[in-house]
Parts: C-alpha cells; sequence; structure tokens
C-alpha cells in the first residue's frame, strides 16, 4: 500500500488536520493517510503539550469513522526525542510492503535541511508538499528534486493548534473546529481549560 505520513504533535487534532489528511488520502495516488503523534518534538517547545495518550485518544476519536486516516503512535515505541528519520527506518523494517510518503507543509521544507539524517529522508522518501499560510512553496534549497512534490491545489489551512488552545482557555465554543467525537471527549475531560481554581488539571 501507498502510504501517507502526516506527522505532527495534535495538540490537539482539529479539522485542520483532518481536511488535509482526507485531501492526501482521496485526491493522491496514496491509498491511506496515516496521522502519526509525536510525543516530542525537537523543535518545539514541550509547554502546554498535552500527555500522550490523551491527544492518542483524541487522535482516535477523530479518526474512528474514516477508513483512509488512520492514527498511528509508534513514536509512542521509539526513543526520545523523536526523529522521522528513526521513525521512518522502523516503519520500513516493520511493513516492508509499504511505500512510504512524507506529507510536509512547506514552511517544513525550508527548514529540511535542518532535520537529522534529511539526505536519507529525502534519498528514500516522497516528499508531498502543502502549502502553509506566510511560506513560499519554493523548491530553492532542493531544486528540482525527484523526491519532491508541490501540492498546490491541496487546501490551504489557517486554523491551528495554538488558536484552539487559546479559545479553549478563554472559553469560546470551538465545537465546528473539532471533528465531533474528539470536540465532545476533549469537552468532557475538561482538556486546555484554565486551570484557575481547578485541583486536579489532566495529567
Amino acid at each position: 500500500m501507498r502510504i501517507g505520513l502526516l506527522f505532527g504533535s495534535f495538540n490537539p487534532v482539529h479539522n485542520g488536520h483532518m481536511m488535509l489528511a482526507n485531501y492526501f488520502a482521496c485526491f493522491t495516488e496514496l491509498d491511506e493517510v496515516w496521522m502519526v503523534l509525536s510525543p516530542q518534538n525537537p523543535f518545539k517547545s514541550q509547554a502546554k503539550l498535552l500527555a500522550f495518550h490523551h491527544r492518542y485518544q483524541l487522535l482516535q476519536k477523530a479518526c474512528e469513522d474514516v477508513q483512509f486516516i488512520k492514527p498511528c503512535d509508534v513514536e509512542s515505541k521509539l526513543d526520545l526525542p523523536s526523529y522521522t528519520s528513526h521513525t521512518l527506518v522502523y516503519l520500513c523494517e516493520k511493513y516492508p510492503a509499504h511505500q512510504f510518503s512524507l506529507i510536509l507543509g512547506s514552511d517544513n521544507l525550508l527548514s529540511f535541511h535542518k532535520w537529522k539524517n534529511y539526505d536519507y529522508i529525502l534519498h528514500h522518501f516522497r516528499l508531498l508538499i502543502y502549502p502553509r499560510p506566510g511560506f513560499s512553496d519554493s523548491t530553492s534549497t532542493f531544486p528540482e528534486h525527484s523526491n519532491i512534490v508541490i501540492c498546490r491545489e491541496a487546501p490551504l489551512i489557517e486554523i491551528s493548534a495554538s488558536f484552539i488552545r487559546k479559545a479553549i482557555a478563554e472559553g469560546r465554543n470551538i465545537r465546528y473546529f473539532m471533528p465531533h467525537k474528539a470536540f465532545e471527549y476533549m469537552d468532557e475531560m475538561n482538556f486546555y481549560k484554565s486551570t484557575r481554581g481547578r485541583k486536579n488539571p489532566p495529567l
């Protein structure tokens, strides 16, 4: 099978993530998209990061009724910090019949040369690049590389997880920004709500 890997903290998963996964699963040659939950991104602060098992539960709820989008917790089994090259080696060994591609935002392409073992990734895997607000889709860092595919028709997503978290902390309703089952679970568990006056925030 041809699998697209969409890595992220998904803190929390929202409809923008699902729109991208749906686009690549249904409008490209991919058979499935796996949403790979990252326990620790080497380039991001861990502040305000919900525990891995809670984020994975939200991701499972979001993907529950979709056959071609799968949650993936593979990085919880690997050493920290999480490096994409290590995850790819593990997946290729575990699923030798699958052909994996990376789904990346254009902002990640601009900093891709800073990734650990980026040359190995670029040599062995296709990079499917979707547009990100404020970032050019220029491939000047890797001009005309055969493994880089610019997907200009992919939807431009302006919603962000930080927007979701801020809105929740302010007591705003974000019901229509998230998959229904994920939103219900998050709301029930009081994730991301202001901890002011609460004795036991989620761990």
